[in-house]
């Protein structure tokens, strides 16, 4: 298998993953002796990335729009506008709250449509799917370098599976690319632990971009700075002691002096991706008091089987969703990879570079985590607002099953194929459910949780509406199947439970949507705890593994008051 055979009956996304994991039980315990380890951890890898993005390119459009992408979409219009108008036409920065965020992937998005021939919003997808793919592939390199090339390919593997990073990237055009951005600036950050006190011009410029672009998307990427200062606490203290207080602070001095050129390049991407934050100098601070209060009207939400304002959401919100949505697989080796952190540091025998990278990759995975546990923040719509901790969780993950496969390889060799095997079914789990939700990858819930068809009943799923544009797909095509026609002098009418303007989209110029059902032709609903089952012909059901995440009911000639199912908070 390490030699790139593959055999005949394994076609399709899991074929190709038993192939890869066969490969990986290959190159660990019987290295061909043409091909080191490394070499062939590292095509493996590149082999993953490679599937990632044809498997991206052939699925984008499948990819409905959420609640956000018509307003992202504007932001990035207004923005081109003032750019073009040489800042004469400024209503972007005074656009909804967006201007309190990075546009830059709004941006991007806006211009690749220029060249490329497809829908706006498709290529919103497009664009999605190449930051993710970017992602991975910086995650894979900070992997390997922290961990070597096992950890690499294992980390890369544990991310690409990972249902809820793999099924934001393509519609979620604020936290997705945060967390990308993210990753690159924790790759500078350890490379900086790796060559302190000499950081390579490669180094400096990584940090700039990363604090750029991370601070350029949300201000909460200023929590990179805490994991900075903290997780270089144990090679300043080692330095202390091996050169001296005065001489310690020179070199960390004059660090600081030579990465002066890649924070001020990183504060000049941020000013691009967010002109706001540059207009006055507290413009960032005054971005992070906004945040840290809620900012819209409270509503509620379904967790653990209860409606909950979302101001009042428990302090379990958070750990009891990760533990519940991401891969057991991951969660088991994130752990691993916290314990040999919290074991490494009081060691003397661990390098102080070793216990610094794993220092502030264990921060920037929690550290997030336990704030808003005590903090206590308006809490919604899942984890979106918390991916960018998935891909330091994802090198934890990597860092711990590289570790012990190096344990098992000194201690107890014959163990190695019985660790990897289970780390393939493992991985294997979450695949399936992955194929099996397609398009709906961000709604997974793992085998804990009892998958999606338990989860339904207690938590929210497709809170974003993706759902909406399979539906309108299917009143489209039943609507043609009929060989029906609107109304005379009259377009199709259509309510709606869910993102008005996503549906709109979707439906096209023939139909006219709205929330009013008592002259609508037609009903879409999302299948949310707010959207009533109607008493209607249901024209299309939307399902996935027995679980409905819409339908579409044909409500001419009835009386249907309302589409929601509660009253508003």
């Amino acid at each position: 298998m390490c030699r790139g055979q593959v055999q005949g009956d394994n076609v399709g996304p899991l074929g190709t993953l038993n192939t890869i994991m066969s490969s990986i039980t290959t190159s660990v315990i019987d290295v061909p002796t043409r091909r080191t380890m490394e070499r062939t951890c590292d095509d493996l890898a590149v082999a993953v990335l490679v599937a990632v993005s044809l498997i991206a390119s052939f699925t984008f459009k499948d990819y409905g729009l959420g609640w956000d992408d018509y307003t992202h979409a504007e932001y990035a219009d207004l923005l081109l506008k003032m750019y073009g108008s040489g800042f004469h036409n400024v209503d972007a920065l005074s656009f909804a709250n967006l201007y309190m965020y990075g546009g830059g992937f709004d941006m991007a998005a806006a211009l690749l449509h220029k060249i490329v021939p497809l829908e706006l919003f498709e290529t919103r997808r497009l664009l999605g799917a190449i930051v993710g793919v970017i992602g991975l592939g910086v995650t894979w390199r900070l992997g390997r370098r922290v961990g070597g090339p096992i950890a690499g390919l294992a980390t890369v593997l544990l991310l690409a599976l990972c249902p809820t990073f793999y099924g934001h990237m393509f519609m979620n055009p604020k936290d997705a690319p945060f967390a990308v951005a993210m990753i690159v600036l924790m790759l500078g950050l350890v490379r900086l632990a790796q060559e302190y006190p000499s950081p390579s011009p490669r180094t400096i410029l990584i940090i700039g971009i990363g604090a750029g672009l991370s601070i350029g998307c949300r201000i909460l990427g200023g929590l990179s700075l805490i994991y900075a200062v903290v997780g270089f606490a144990p090679l300043l203290m080692d330095d202390v002691r091996s050169q001296g207080a005065r001489e310690a602070a020179r070199r960390f001095a004059r660090v600081l002096y030579m990465l002066l050129p890649g924070l001020i390049f990183g504060y000049l991407i941020m000013g691009l991706v967010w002109p706001w934050s540059i207009m006055e100098p507290a413009n960032p601070l005054r971005a992070l008091t906004y945040f840290s209060h809620f900012f819209e009207k409270p509503w509620k939400e379904m967790f653990d089987g209860a409606l909950v304002s979302v101001p009042d959401m428990p302090w379990s919100y958070l750990p009891t969703l990760f533990a519940l949505q991401l891969p057991e697989v991951m969660l088991a080796l994130v752990v691993g990879g916290i314990a040999i952190t919290l074991m490494a540091l009081p060691r003397q025998k661990m390098m102080p570079r070793q216990k610094t990278i794993l220092l502030m990759l264990t921060l920037a995975a929690t550290l997030p985590l336990m704030i808003a546990m005590v903090k206590r923040p308006a809490l919604y719509n899942g984890i979106r607002h918390f991916i960018f901790v998935v891909p330091p969780m994802a090198v934890l993950g990597g860092f711990a099953f590289a570790r012990l496969m190096d344990w098992l390889r000194v201690n107890h060799r014959g163990a190695q194929a019985a660790a990897v095997a289970v780390f393939s079914f493992g991985l294997m789990l979450p695949a399936a459910e992955m194929i099996r939700l397609h398009p709906y990858q961000y709604t997974h819930f793992n085998y804990v949780a009892g998958t999606v068809r338990y989860a339904d009943n207690f938590f929210m799923l497709d809170y974003w509406g993706l759902a909406l544009k399979q539906a309108s797909d299917a009143l489209r095509e039943e609507i043609d199947t009929r060989q029906e026609h609107a109304p005379q002098g009259r377009k199709w009418k259509v309510a709606v439970c869910g993102p008005q303007r996503p549906a709109q989209v979707a439906l096209g110029p023939d139909f006219t949507i709205g929330w009013d059902s008592q002259s609508a032709d037609f009903a879409m609903t999302l299948s949310e705890f707010y959207c009533k089952g109607l008493t209607a012909p249901v024209i299309a059901e939307i399902k996935r593994d027995d679980v409905v995440f819409a339908r579409v009911y044909d409500i001419r000639g009835r009386s249907i008051s309302s589409l929601l199912a509660i009253p508003a908070p």
